[in-house]
């Protein structure tokens, strides 16, 4: 799932995606579908290299819940202007960064009790 998270999606690879499941067969999602699709996941939260690589070494489940979570926390973040934010919930901590809609880093919520946040205008608790 996470790297799913770490691509972008181009008009270019939309359009050679859609090009190719429609060869031969009738697609009933067009192209349409295809950007619509993009876009939203483009709103959605990502994870740079580094957090996927420190949720991986931590252990942490990135579920479905926990993305809607973090999703719904930095659009609440976003409008109340900030922009770099720590989400704290039971699996840990996510440092993001709400420009860019990219969690930086995370820890666990062992790892927290021994760390100072640095660098953030807001914090979320879930």
């Amino acid at each position: 799932m996470l790297q799913k998270l770490n691509q972008t999606v181009s008009v270019q690879q939309l359009r050679l995606e859609h090009e190719h499941s429609s060869v031969g067969s009738r697609q009933e999602t067009g192209f349409g579908a295809l950007l619509q699709n993009a876009m939203e996941d483009s709103q959605n939260v990502r994870f740079s290299k580094h957090a996927a690589a420190r949720v991986e070494q931590r252990g942490i489940e990135v579920t479905d819940s926990l993305l809607k979570d973090l999703n719904q926390a930095v659009g609440k973040a976003r409008e109340k202007g900030a922009k770099d934010v720590v989400v704290i919930g039971q699996q840990g901590a996510f440092i993001v960064n709400i420009p860019n809609n990219v969690v930086v880093t995370t820890m666990t919520s062992q790892e927290m009790k021994q760390n100072i946040f640095t660098n953030i205008d807001s914090a979320v608790l879930l």
